[in-house]
């Protein structure tokens, strides 16, 4: 059987997921490698949110639209509010995470926070889209417009970001949590 969007989405939640899992053992490993968080915030802006939220924000949410969801209120408007939302978690760990390298200790606790914050609101918003928004899309989508969704997302996933295409992360994200698995 042919992967289908949604399958896709969810596949790319499998692996922001395990990115999530890797924050929240860095908050508890005690000192943190600077370049692994500016890492983590390079993964999340360029994959989860240049690849991921793009193949939502710009192709699966306008087609649900299109069949009659509103983006003004219900489950479309709910995640679209919570993209906004974890996109402040990340502004929040890059500012921190810079006032941090020029010295400022505290700036610490608010990048653990920031962290903490956006792994608690994506958990919640990853089980939201894969089991009631994903799955009102696939009572809503033809197989057509599935396959063309994907033919989509595929095209989205083959522009590079900053050089980089989507295994470049998942690669990023390998390192990571092999780094982190003790």
């Amino acid at each position: 059987m042919m992967t289908t969007a949604t399958q896709n989405l969810e596949n790319d939640h499998m692996h922001i997921l395990r990115l999530i899992g890797v924050m929240e053992r860095i908050t508890v490993s005690g000192n943190p490698n600077i370049e692994h968080l500016e890492t983590i915030v390079k993964v999340i802006r360029e994959f989860a949110d240049g690849f991921h939220h793009a193949k939502e924000e710009q192709l699966l949410f306008p087609l649900m639209v299109k069949k009659g969801f509103s983006n003004e209120t219900g489950p479309v408007a709910v995640m679209l509010h919570e993209h906004v939302q974890g996109r402040n978690f990340v502004k929040g760990m890059a500012e921190n995470i810079s006032l941090f390298k020029q010295g400022e200790r505290i700036a610490l606790s608010a990048i653990y926070s920031n962290i903490l914050g956006y792994a608690d609101l994506l958990k919640n918003h990853i089980s939201k889209e894969n089991n009631v928004l994903f799955r009102m899309a696939d009572k809503a989508f033809t197989p057509a417009e599935q396959e063309l969704l994907l033919l989509d997302f595929n095209k989205i996933e083959l522009v590079r970001s900053n050089g980089l295409m989507v295994d470049d992360y998942l690669n990023l994200i390998d390192d990571l949590e092999d780094f982190y698995s003790n």
